[in-house]
């Protein structure tokens, strides 16, 4: 009776281990599929999640560099954009992220100085004013983190920025906050295991394979794991144990697990200067320029857990 009680144990660990496997082979080799375009061909836009849909303002048309201001919402259980109430000024390059249910859009250029800050009211439909920048910046991230937003590096008028800025949304104050170990600029950003990460991006004429990580507790970066190939101008996001990260052909996927990357398949369309999300086990990929100067209103999907 005991041995048969072993075996069966056996047997059924085994089988939940062959499950697993045989889930993680199925979404290693889960395609890519198209979503619901956005109405508009857009890059350089700002974006942020807030109940599991995405929120995507301004841009530019690549052909002309107009910069856009366009707010939409993306459905993906509806797989259906939304046009909601435009932003103030048009802006492109700036930052996106959202504290609780606002979603801020931070710098950029276009027709203010760079420093602007706006923020919408998800249930109002409407957009506010805040303190602006204490230093003007665009091609930087924004990300939010305990209740702040945290703003990244960038570039501005020829220098690329190490500074980081942290917004106290309550007392609409900044100060000033642990700058980044390097110049940086067209990086992608986010919060992953708890920590601030910073992925890739641009230092001169050099795009990188760096990964920088801020303990935000204590106000120290640390390197993190390269990347096995430069990126810049890319999309990020998190699910789970896994950082994924895109730039045009090029898609690569960080398991915390292991402390590897990997390459993930490659996407349906070449794009730079676009956002990611990874939202109920779906990575999501919006926006951005399929040449130098062509844009994009695509959306790819693709089941990642």
């Amino acid at each position: 009776m005991r041995v048969a009680l072993v075996a069966a144990l056996v047997v059924g660990v085994v089988a939940a281990s062959g499950a697993a496997l045989a889930l993680r082979g199925d979404n290693e080799q889960a395609p890519w599929r198209f979503g619901e375009a956005m109405s508009q061909r857009r890059s350089y836009l700002a974006a942020a999640e807030v109940g599991g849909s995405i929120y995507a303002a301004g841009g530019m048309v690549g052909e002309t560099g107009r910069p856009l201001a366009t707010l939409q919402r993306y459905d993906p259980r509806e797989d259906a954009w939304t046009t909601l109430a435009p932003l103030p000024r048009p802006v492109r390059a700036a930052a996106g992220a959202a504290v609780g249910t606002t979603v801020y859009v931070v710098g950029g250029s276009g027709a203010d100085d760079g420093r602007r800050v706006v923020a919408y009211d998800v249930a109002a439909d409407a957009w506010s004013e805040r303190a602006p920048l204490p230093e003007p910046r665009q091609n930087h991230a924004a990300v939010a983190f305990g209740g702040k937003l945290y703003v990244l590096g960038g570039f501005d008028g020829g220098r690329i920025l190490r500074s980081v800025e942290v917004y106290d949304p309550a007392r609409d104050r900044w100060r000033r906050g642990p700058a980044l170990p390097e110049r940086l600029h067209a990086f992608g950003a986010l919060v992953f295991g708890g920590e601030i990460w910073v992925i890739g991006g641009r230092r001169d004429e050099t795009i990188v394979r760096t990964v920088w990580i801020l303990d935000v507790r204590r106000g120290v970066w640390r390197r993190g794991p390269a990347m096995p190939k430069p990126m810049e101008l890319l999309g990020v996001a998190a699910d789970g144990n896994e950082l994924h990260a895109v730039w045009e052909s090029t898609y690569q996927i960080y398991d915390a697990g292991t402390g590897r990357w990997r390459d993930g398949p490659r996407p349906l369309v070449t794009r730079h200067a676009l956002e990611a999300f990874a939202i109920g086990g779906t990575l999501y990929t919006v926006g951005g320029c399929t040449t130098q100067l062509r844009d994009s209103p695509i959306v790819e999907r693709r089941r990642v857990s």
